[in-house]
């Protein structure tokens, strides 16, 4: 990729991770790509904002991106480090092997991590404190403590003059980007459409445990006035930056609930019984007016599981039981569900049993602690007879017009 200005002299650097066999995190599928951005100010002292990961060539595609606008990585003078996840700072180690002069900005939680991830020593490093600005040349940095967004020692830097967040994970997403969609008005409604989903998938695999953070992230930030929001993966906002604001508001509202109208269905089958009531449930919700989504576990992603329960006010669970207890691959889904925080929803769970039950028991105390209000379950023996399927019928009548409610 080329280096892109942002504004006078301040530029985003990037690339993109492209394979489809990569894992983001070591878990997250991301068969669209993911860009990691880095940015640079030229000015009296050269300052370089996040920097990359060391895979891929990165880091040599980043120095070159730098190059062109004649800047080498002997000529930077100031590291700002957002945030200490490899992503954005495993360069840092070989980085200053070359650079012996460039003082480091961070966070006093991230200190240590500068020796433990990059040994890079403390000495090097100026631990900011909240709201603390640096005048470089004509640019004035101001740099906010934003802790678990999403690890402890995060934090976002903000340009006071031009109004520019540059804010690491936070606003940012899945999707590479592309050299002629890097910012958000050259993208067409299906690139925004695009960008939003994988924001959403992106927030819930990665931010959403931290959601009462980040809506007290985003009331410290609601004093600036915010004219560009520069991420560390995904676009750049810089026509109309609320949008993405808004999208994150959302997002960690949903934590609180409620979510949207709609629901989202997971199923497993050992041998058929229970995807029986599969389309069965699906028509009646349809009828009802009720959107829902579904997904197969072990089949689909947990990734995408995650994203669509993150937002939904209902949720549906379908499994058999399995040695007296939930179907194990439904077992990892419920657990996911609640390591990630995903509450304040509408429950319904049913389900096949052979010579006995306990799916049912399990799932409830499972589920004591998740905040989730179970509104009813329906389980029957081997395959669902045709009274079985009428009950089912009356069971999700009642479930939708109870989750309308709750929505309204």
């Amino acid at each position: 990729m080329h280096v892109q200005k942002v504004t006078d002299d301040i530029y985003r650097l990037g690339v993109n991770i492209e394979d489809e066999k990569y894992l983001f995190e070591g878990i997250w599928p991301i068969p669209h790509g993911i860009s990691i951005n880095s940015y640079l100010i030229k000015a009296e002292k050269n300052v370089l904002i996040d920097l990359t990961q060391d895979i891929m060539d990165f880091p040599h595609a980043i120095a070159e991106q730098m190059g062109t606008v004649a800047i080498g990585i002997e000529d930077i003078d100031i590291i700002v480090i957002n945030h200490m996840e490899p992503d954005h700072s495993e360069w840092l180690r070989e980085f200053c092997k070359k650079n012996q002069k460039g003082v480091i900005y961070c966070t006093k939680k991230a200190v240590p991590l500068l020796e433990a991830f990059a040994g890079v020593p403390a000495d090097r490093a100026v631990a900011i404190t909240d709201g603390m600005t640096l005048e470089v040349g004509d640019y004035t940095l101001q740099f906010f403590d934003t802790p678990n967004i999403h690890w402890p020692e995060t934090m976002m830097t903000y340009e006071t003059k031009r109004g520019i967040l540059f804010s690491c994970d936070a606003f940012g997403s899945y999707g590479k980007v592309e050299e002629d969609t890097i910012f958000d008005d050259q993208l067409s409604k299906g690139k925004h459409d695009f960008f939003e989903s994988e924001a959403l998938r992106y927030y819930a695999n990665i931010v959403a445990t931290f959601s009462s953070f980040v809506l007290k992230g985003l009331e410290k930030l609601s004093g600036l006035d915010i004219k560009v929001i520069c991420p560390s993966h995904g676009i750049i906002w810089r026509e109309n930056p609320s949008v993405i604001i808004d999208h994150y508001k959302r997002y960690a509202n949903y934590a609180k609930g409620p979510g949207q109208r709609e629901i989202t269905l997971i199923w497993s089958s050992m041998y058929g019984n229970t995807k029986t009531m599969l389309n069965l449930i699906v028509e009646t919700c349809r009828k009802k007016a009720v959107p829902i989504h579904v997904f197969q576990a072990p089949v689909d992603d947990i990734g995408y599981i995650l994203a669509s329960a993150w937002k939904s006010a209902g949720l549906i669970f379908g499994m058999p039981t399995y040695e007296y207890k939930v179907f194990p691959p439904m077992a990892h889904v419920i657990d996911e569900l609640l390591v990630k925080r995903v509450t304040n929803k509408k429950v319904f769970r049913y389900g096949s049993y052979g010579w006995s039950g306990g799916a049912q028991r399990d799932f409830e105390n499972k589920t004591e602690k998740s905040g989730w209000d179970l509104i009813s379950s329906y389980e029957w023996q081997g395959a669902p007879t045709e009274e079985d399927k009428k009950k089912m019928v009356e069971e999700i009548e009642n479930y939708c017009d109870e989750l309308i409610k709750f929505t309204a």
